[in-house]
């Protein structure tokens, strides 16, 4: 007599226990969700899968998932979000890209975490494919930038928007907006998609971009994770350059700071410029890596002295990028006539030539498990950018004097963002960046979070309209303060998408404490 088909022991064991898990999240004790036998293997509730994803490179905020997903398939992902749409008590599903949140964002409490790095180790994932013919890279969601850089590069092509730190995923940095120093000339990165697949909260894998389904296309760029998980994205290139001009100029004066910066965001000519950054160095001790491993060592005692006569210092960083056929005396000559106009300290200009991948690898990748990041990014409109400055940098920060890390600050040009999509920005021509990105210990943090508060309680009582970038708001009342006008679009897009409220839990909007 022939045997039925039956499921190894072993598997129905690991699937009775996640499902368990998953069901009793809900604070049901019934086994209400099954989930598909293919899924048993993947889904994981050990001690070590959990602890993983139950912090982020913040290292503030903790919060356990019932189940972390190890998909082998995009199919996996989506079998998941089925299951949960399909229970009578749906759970929450966050994806964890290379775990570089800061605020516990990719975390999803009593939920499940999708870690998309086992589909970058996955031989069968989508990878890095690169079309030379049509200028375009189709990009898994959880490539890394590091990845799409060395590909596309191999083949003498390049994505035009980056973000300053290259390992970070695809679907992450496109989830929030992407943006660097490139983002003033070409738009940040949401604004250099052809198309992507998403999976829908509805469990649906469905292919989108400006001409079709443009209406999940625009809200899933920038939309942090609330209607959909970006599976594959196309992103735009163009030849890439083979050297890069980088250059630094200090400022004693912020007035003259920013306006040499504008002057370069307003043009928006390639022939000046293709990245543009600023930066603060305060007055808190000794020079930070960042100084050290640009200037010569002999300039650093006049450097520091500046430091100290002036409280902060501002420099404005800018490159120029060549070709195989460009002349390096003719670009130095470019950027001298450049500098010539600028109101720069005299004497404070340094400038190399380095390779391309050089430049755009100038972050390290550096991990410490005994540190905190209590970062702070916000989007200031550049009419009140001056009483920001003085209110905020030189009142609260300096005064302060315990930032450790850099501190961006660089002006934006708006007519470079697409106004569709869900990402938000102030509502001027002209808004600055800035990026506090603070390093502590584990026991200290906290008062770089009341720096945090500090800021955001200046500006609020000065009638400064900041806007958060990469946001952790905790209330519904906060939210929708944040989005303002684009609120009821949001809250639409949700409802149509995502309408059990399955996805990104973590970002705390339709599941607000």
């Amino acid at each position: 007599m022939a045997k039925s088909p039956s499921t190894p022991i072993h598997l129905i064991v690991m699937l009775l226990q996640v499902t368990y898990f998953l069901c009793t999240m809900g604070k049901s004790n019934a086994l209400t969700c099954p989930l598909p036998p293919e899924l048993a293997t993947k889904l994981h509730v050990d001690p070590v899968a959990i602890d993983s994803a139950s912090t982020d490179y913040g290292n503030i905020v903790h919060s356990k998932p019932a189940a972390v997903l190890y998909p082998s398939s995009i199919e996996d992902i989506q079998i998941l979000v089925n299951s949960s749409y399909n229970c009578p008590i749906p759970f929450g599903i966050s994806v964890r890209g290379n775990g570089h949140s800061v605020n516990g964002q990719d975390m999803a409490r009593d939920g499940v975490v999708v870690d998309m790095k086992s589909l970058r180790e996955d031989k069968n994932g989508i990878k890095i494919r690169v079309s030379k013919n049509h200028l375009f890279a189709d990009v898994g969601g959880e490539q890394l930038w590091i990845d799409v850089l060395h590909t596309t590069t191999a083949q003498g092509l390049s994505p035009v928007s980056w973000t300053d730190f290259l390992y970070l995923s695809v679907g992450g940095t496109l989830s929030n907006a992407g943006i660097s120093g490139q983002t003033f000339l070409h738009g940040p990165q949401i604004s250099n998609v052809y198309e992507l697949d998403v999976i829908t909260g509805k469990g649906e894998l469905v292919t989108c971009s400006k001409r079709n389904n443009s209406d999940l296309f625009d809200s899933v760029l920038g939309g942090l994770g609330q209607f959909g998980i970006i599976t594959r994205a196309r992103i735009a290139l163009r030849s890439a350059p083979t050297k890069v001009r980088w250059s630094r100029a200090f400022y004693s004066n912020f007035s003259d700071f920013i306006r040499d910066q504008e002057r370069i965001v307003r043009g928006g000519q390639r022939d000046v410029a293709n990245y543009l950054e600023g930066s603060l160095m305060l007055d808190n001790g000794t020079p930070t890596e960042w100084i050290t491993s640009f200037f010569n060592p002999t300039q650093l005692p006049q450097i520091m002295s500046l430091v100290k006569t002036y409280g902060i210092i501002y420099c404005l960083e800018l490159t120029k990028y060549y070709y195989i056929e460009d002349i390096e005396s003719e670009i130095d000559q470019d950027l001298q006539q450049v500098f010539k106009d600028f109101a720069h300290v005299p004497g404070f200009i340094n400038a190399k030539f380095v390779s391309y991948q050089e430049f755009l690898t100038r972050v390290p990748n550096a991990e410490n498990e005994s540190q905190t990041h209590p970062w702070q990014n916000l989007f200031i409109p550049q009419s009140r950018i001056s009483d920001f400055n003085a209110g905020v940098l030189r009142d609260i920060v300096l005064k302060r004097n315990i930032t450790t890390g850099p501190v961006l600050f660089y002006p934006l040009n708006r007519h470079k963002w697409d106004a569709e999509l869900s990402a938000v920005i102030p509502d001027e021509d002209i808004f600055y960046t800035t990026s506090f990105l603070h390093t502590s210990g584990i026991d200290n943090w906290q008062v770089y979070e009341d720096q945090n508060q500090a800021v955001i309680k200046f500006c609020e009582e000065a009638g400064i309209k900041i806007v958060k970038y990469l946001a952790d708001y905790t209330t519904i009342e906060e939210w929708i303060k944040h989005f303002g006008s684009k609120w009821t679009t949001f809250r639409e897009r949700k409802a149509r998408y995502d309408p059990k409220n399955i996805l990104s839990p973590g970002q705390k909007i339709f599941n607000s404490v």
